[in-house]
């Protein structure tokens, strides 16, 4: 799929967080748009795709010089209290277009020189492994968090075709926990999976999250359903898993594997710390 890919100077990199994330401080997102286009992503139901008048997953804004501001307003913003960053709220930082542009790496670089008190890193890209050396230098201020909402590569290819395939972000979170940094799986939102999905998880990693539609989408579900996902349910006979209590039986599986305090439901598992 071509893309538009148009580089600007952004006024403004940390914005105010709120509502679901709004135990951070500021939100940081290098990229406006995502390639990635899942499905089911909340922002397609959010004025930055709403209005732009392209498709969702067709266009990227590439943030110029970005390290340099970022840096400036990090120094700015610690002057008024404690920063504590999640990235990323509307895009994932990691991306395919991160590979040349190096965005995300240019904004580590600046944190690694002017600190936040914390910093979540959200993606479902293995390019993550790729600025571990990074990582290391927050490591006592950073969790790293993957997305990985199920076992199935046809299930993948089915809400997420433009999505690096789940062995690889397996590996991504074997490798950044190999490396001692603080990392979790996030099954987000809970897509249909084998019964071997947990049991998988916990040879990998000691933290799990895990979300849905109707607790992580922000309007309980609502925009969600606007996006007609229902739909895809029931053309794939997976009817039995778009429901409020389908997370449950991920769950009980997770449950016979992590202690309970590993796994984490929803907000929970995004908040700083």
């Amino acid at each position: 799929m071509r893309r538009a890919i148009t580089h600007k100077k952004p006024t403004k990199l940390l914005n105010p967080a709120s509502g679901f994330l709004g135990g951070y401080s500021h939100t940081l997102n290098p990229y406006v748009g995502c390639s990635y286009a899942c499905s089911y992503c909340y922002v397609r139901q959010m004025p930055v795709a709403l209005f732009r008048g392209q498709e969702w997953g067709t266009w990227i804004d590439v943030k110029i010089e970005a390290g340099e501001k970022l840096q400036r307003e990090l120094r700015t913003a610690k002057k008024k209290g404690p920063v504590t960053l999640f990235m990323s709220s509307s895009t994932d930082p990691y991306q395919p277009i991160e590979k040349q542009e190096r965005v995300t790496r240019s904004l580590l670089e600046a944190m690694v020189e002017e600190k936040p008190d914390f910093l979540f890193v959200q993606t479902r890209s293995p390019l993550v492994t790729r600025d571990l050396d990074l990582f290391e230098q927050l490591q006592d201020r950073i969790r790293i968090s993957i997305t990985v909402e199920t076992d199935r590569d046809d299930i993948r290819k089915l809400f997420t075709p433009q999505a690096p395939p789940i062995e690889a972000r397996l590996q991504a979170i074997e490798a950044v926990r190999a490396a001692g940094l603080p990392v979790q799986a996030t099954i987000a939102p809970a897509l249909p999976s084998s019964e071997q999905f947990a049991k998988r998880l916990a040879g990998l990693v000691d933290r799990v999250c895990l979300d849905d539609y109707f607790m992580g989408d922000g309007s309980g579900g609502k925009r969600t359903e606007r996006l007609q996902i229902a739909e895809l349910y029931r053309s794939a006979g997976l009817e039995d898993w778009y429901d409020r209590d389908a997370y449950l039986r991920v769950l009980r599986n997770l449950q016979e594997q992590f202690p309970p305090e590993q796994v984490l439901i929803s907000q929970q598992g995004f908040l700083p710390g």
